[in-house]
């Protein structure tokens, strides 16, 4: 219970500090700098020497893409029926495809399930959610904006990225018998910043903003990511005879609130940036619930 009240404390404190503290300039490019390439590679490496590669860890990872190609089958098809803007289905399959499975998944899976819990939580980060902002996002990106990718921007995109170099290299340090106490205790300090840092970030970055037009592409967005997503990925589950933390975790991670990078993404290529950020608000704050509401419901079944 402490865990998850630091969790909305943190959050909270963003919220109140955006709207009335003078804030340094470029406090959020600066956080989310430590976080994604400090903090971020610490955890990482702290976290995968010590997991064990089961069979079942498949799920999470897939769960990620599940939930960013059902995105994008789902808005191109209904956008095409109601006759949306490739702006806005670009925007939503970016947004409501891709869920902040680090910056809330991290510290909400960990004050719901602990180190175990982290531990799934970032398998299905780096081997789901992070490549496929790499590479398909890019990809969804260009198409809908008239721009076109490349392979070698998408590469450099995903073995540049700390994170994912941290992955490649605990993954080499677990078959070798892991860190040294001293190493391993001084990462799992480092990571432990990302937690609060992490989540007044994003309380920094929370907007609400709607605008005429928007209700039908929000209500639909949301309801795909917070709902119809986790329930597919809770579904192949259980059809494939799993269960306990690693089912919970997958399904956890898909229902998370839409990326941040995502809606960043969004605008970068002028993809209804308004939608993305009202999507993103709106999303944020409901997972909240939705999450911890889950969760129990997910614990209460014994999946």
């Amino acid at each position: 219970m402490s865990a998850l009240v630091t969790l909305f404390a943190c959050l909270l404190l963003g919220i109140v500090c955006r709207r009335f503290a003078r804030l340094p300039e470029g406090i959020v490019p600066g956080i989310n700098w430590w976080v994604l390439n400090i903090a971020l590679p610490a955890l990482v490496l702290a976290l995968v020497p010590k997991l064990r590669f089961e069979s079942s860890l498949w799920l999470p990872a897939a769960g990620a893409f599940i939930t960013f190609f059902g995105a994008w089958v789902l808005f191109a098809s209904v956008g095409r029926m109601r006759g949306w803007s490739r702006g806005r289905i670009g925007c939503l399959t970016l947004v409501c495809g891709l869920g902040n499975t680090s910056f809330m998944g991290y510290p909400m899976i960990e004050a719901l399930h602990g180190r175990p819990g982290l531990g799934v939580a970032v398998v299905a980060d780096q081997l789901g959610t992070f490549p496929l902002l790499a590479v398909g996002g890019i990809v969804v990106a260009s198409l809908y904006s008239g721009a076109r990718p490349t392979v070698g921007a998408m590469a450099r995109r995903l073995f540049t990225f700390p994170a994912f170099l941290a992955l490649l290299a605990g993954i080499v340090v677990g078959w070798i018998g892991g860190w040294p106490p001293i190493v391993d205790g001084a990462l799992e300090q480092v990571g432990r910043t990302l937690t609060p840092l992490a989540l007044f970030s994003v309380g920094l970055q929370f907007r609400l903003h709607m605008e005429p037009g928007q209700a039908g592409a929000l209500s639909l967005g949301l309801s795909w990511k917070l709902l119809l997503a986790p329930l597919l990925v809770l579904a192949l589950g259980m059809a494939c005879g799993y269960g306990g933390l690693v089912l919970v975790v997958a399904v956890l991670q898909a229902a998370m609130a839409p990326m941040i990078s995502a809606a960043i993404l969004a605008d970068q290529y002028a993809l209804e940036p308004r939608l993305a950020n009202t999507v993103l608000g709106a999303g944020i704050a409901l997972s909240l619930f939705t999450i911890v509401g889950g969760n129990a419901l997910l614990m209460s079944l014994a999946v």
